[in-house]
């Protein structure tokens, strides 16, 4: 696998080619965008030639109707000559603490199944004491903080040599790094996944692949809709389901990038076991910053 040419946000010397790299992406007409945007053909068109500087205002409207993330419609206004418009606050800043009330409260509400907060480079930001019984025997030098969701998954001193269905949970994971660069410019996302990219491919072993040879189906792990995370923990194998969870509507650039990934019980068997073994006594992931 490798990196597609071109993958990244749109690239160019200013605020034109940036927005056709968008249009484009979108696959609008120069007519299409302009009549959302109450603009002109012709003047779009001198916008991406860069013959025409757009507004502010016109900036954030094409941003706005070619749904472009939050951080980089600050980087299309910086390249019109404005200051950006969305703040990025620290999400310790005393300003962010009714956000971070209401994570915590959700991060506890999915106890006893697994939950997770990361940021747009996939570090963990919070988790809830469920995530600690997948991280059992995970090396100490992976949970440093501000540790990462992908590397721990991924790396062969993390969770990787436990996954059932490593192959197939791996290129999911690289799939979906893929479809975040493509929207952003985020090179330390961009140095992750080639790091990730590079760890040993799963040999995998036969004993483990479904008897019907259908490796790459959902239906092949027991599931008829999605591909579930098959995980072994002590002498059973536990699997999961994972859900995202994004903010609707971001006005702050940490916040847009903010997810929580919850893992819901695929089978009885999960279901039961993590209701039996997770309580209070188990200690919570670290806060990480």
């Amino acid at each position: 696998m490798t990196i597609m040419a071109g993958m990244g946000s749109p690239t160019g010397t200013g605020v034109g080619p940036l927005l056709r790299g968008w249009r484009v992406r979108r696959q609008l007409s120069q007519l299409q965008l302009a009549l959302r945007a109450d603009s002109s053909a012709r003047h779009l068109s001198f916008v991406e030639n860069g013959r025409s500087r757009p507004s502010r205002e016109l900036v954030l409207r094409l941003a706005e109707e070619l749904d472009v993330p939050v951080r980089e419609r600050n980087a299309l206004l910086l390249a019109a000559g404005y200051a950006p418009h969305y703040p990025e606050t620290p999400l310790d800043d005393p300003s962010m603490a009714a956000l971070r009330g209401g994570l915590e409260r959700l991060l506890a509400a999915h106890d006893p199944y697994p939950a997770v907060v990361v940021d747009g480079s996939f570090r963990v930001l919070a988790a809830n004491r469920s995530l600690g019984l997948l991280l059992d025997g995970v090396a100490p030098h992976l949970l440093e903080p501000p540790f990462n969701a992908i590397r721990i998954t991924l790396h062969p001193d993390g969770l990787a040599p436990r996954i059932v269905n490593l192959r197939q949970w791996r290129r999911h994971l690289l799939e979906r790094m893929e479809r975040q660069l493509e929207l952003v410019r985020a090179e330390p996302l961009r140095r992750l996944y080639e790091e990730v990219r590079g760890y040993p491919e799963p040999a995998g072993d036969p004993a483990d692949e479904p008897a019907d040879g259908r490796a790459d189906g959902p239906a092949a792990y027991g599931s008829p809709f999605a591909l579930p995370l098959r995980i072994r923990y002590e002498e059973r194998v536990l699997s999961f389901l994972s859900t995202i969870a994004t903010f609707n509507t971001p006005l702050d650039v940490t916040v847009s990038e903010l997810a929580m990934e919850t893992f819901l019980p695929a089978d009885a068997e999960t279901v039961r076991f993590l209701q039996s073994v997770v309580g209070p006594e188990r200690q919570v992931v670290p806060d990480t910053p």
